[in-house]
């Protein structure tokens, strides 16, 4: 293999390299860059091994080898001590070591491999915070993931999981969710016992649409500004009454969060609620072979509320230096998002994707909340689940007001001094390290109401 001219990029503020040379071995050059390395990025790659001496990038942080070929989760990655996050998406491992695994993780990434195990010892991953393992053919999880108990967010979507473990529901931090596609859930997937599922949808037929610019585009699927033009006979030409529509085409392969045609079953589930984006129907026929839903269009004055999580954060939302709320708005929006989850809860949905990066908000603090990538189907009727489920969702509410009330401009009035203390005790108990001691989303509901009468 010829020599690599190797550039660091400091864009980002930290050391990194990326690498897309359709390799098979790792370049040995790259050793050279150890004391100063932090983020590589060699996805897209040949790659099926890394050597021993790849542990000498000691001020390694993060690594990508995502679109490679690695059949096993190489174990000289937990030779670096400073290895936090590593993404090995779309390869084809199978086993894990039980040595493999650094205790000092705190992002890992496995979505889309062949893993029918995992290592026993992932349990020693005190800090682990973030776990990607959809798309697998896990049939069971190992008891001691339970003392994993920083974990805040795990994906286990598309699995063969037969049920989900009750001891899941203690992990004192466990907030987002997401199990869809597993045979666990397949019999109330939507519940039967949920009569508001049964939702009638038109169907729409690709020519009454015409796709423009694209508005968004997320792992599961591309969504397009359109116009819906309905009716094709010659009386309906003639009362042509053409709207704005939103439309998404959904892609076939497994994201992070699952499938996307089960993202799409959720969308319908869903039903009307007006902090939801409305589905106007679902295509007749895919559009370039992908399968799509038509959704009212959202006006420009919507924004979304926050960011995407960073490297560093993990699992927490980012936002704008500039970024601050008034109280009016904080409870406006506070209001929306605890009604419209309540909503999904009683469809016998989890959302579990509940972060701010997925909320659309305008001025007055009026709310959308949208992406349904990582939603569950469960039965509502069983009340220990229901109650299980329903209780991390309350978690996310309450990092989603801890990041809203930590941006609050204040203005010292006696009365908003008290709101405020108010919203950050519900606040603290949305987050109690003890999942039973949460409340539920109706006494959230009514606290709300009661505080809404101070303003």
């Amino acid at each position: 293999m010829k020599p690599l001219s190797l550039d660091l990029n400091h864009a980002m503020g930290e050391p990194r390299l990326q690498l897309a040379q359709n390799l098979t071995e790792f370049p040995l050059e790259i050793l050279d860059l150890a004391d100063s390395l932090e983020i590589l990025d060699l996805s897209n790659n040949q790659l099926s091994t890394l050597p021993d001496e790849f542990s000498q990038l000691k001020n390694l942080k993060v690594a990508f080898f995502n679109n490679n070929q690695f059949e096993t989760f190489p174990e000289v990655l937990a030779a670096c001590p400073n290895l936090s996050m590593v993404s090995f998406k779309s390869n084809k491992i199978k086993t894990i070591g039980e040595t493999a695994l650094s205790p000092n993780l705190r992002w890992l990434i496995l979505t889309n491999n062949q893993l029918t195990t995992l290592p026993k010892t992932i349990g020693k991953l005190t800090k682990l915070q973030k776990c990607m393992l959809a798309g697998n053919q896990l049939h069971t999880l190992p008891e001691e993931l339970a003392n994993c108990t920083n974990l805040e967010l795990i994906r286990l979507a598309a699995n063969q999981l037969q049920t989900i473990p009750p001891w899941l529901f203690t992990l004192p931090r466990l907030t987002w969710l997401a199990y869809a596609g597993n045979p666990c859930c397949t019999t109330a997937n939507p519940p039967q016992t949920a009569p508001h599922n049964q939702v009638s949808l038109a169907t729409i037929d690709p020519a009454e649409l015409q796709l423009g610019e694209v508005l968004g585009q997320g792992a599961s699927g591309v969504i397009y500004k359109g116009l819906w033009e309905p009716g094709t006979t010659a009386e309906a030409l003639q009362q042509r009454n053409p709207q704005d529509v939103a439309v998404k085409l959904f892609k076939g392969e497994i994201t992070s969060d699952g499938v996307p045609l089960d993202e799409m079953q959720a969308c319908i589930a869903a039903a009307d609620h007006p902090n939801l984006v409305k589905v106007l129907g679902k295509l007749a026929q895919p559009i370039a072979d992908q399968a799509g839903l038509v959704f009212s269009f959202i006006t420009p004055d919507y924004v979304n509320l926050g960011r995407p999580p960073s490297l560093d954060t993990c699992t927490r939302d980012t936002y704008g230096d500039d970024t601050t709320f008034t109280l009016p708005v904080i409870l406006k929006i506070a209001q929306g998002i605890a009604s419209v989850v309540t909503h999904l809860h009683t469809q016998g949905i989890m959302h579990g994707d509940l972060y701010a990066h997925n909320i659309l908000v305008n001025n007055q603090g009026e709310s959308i909340l949208g992406d349904f990538g990582a939603a569950s189907f469960y039965d509502p009727s069983n009340p220990a689940i229901a109650r299980s489920l329903e209780r991390l969702e309350v978690r996310a509410y309450g990092c989603l007001l801890e990041d809203l009330l930590e941006r609050h401009v204040s203005k010292n009035e006696e009365t908003e001094v008290k709101i405020f203390r108010r919203l950050r005790k519900l606040q603290q108990h949305c987050m109690d390290p003890i999942p039973s001691e949460r409340p539920l989303f109706s006494t959230i509901n009514q606290l709300l109401t009661e505080v809404s009468t101070f303003v």
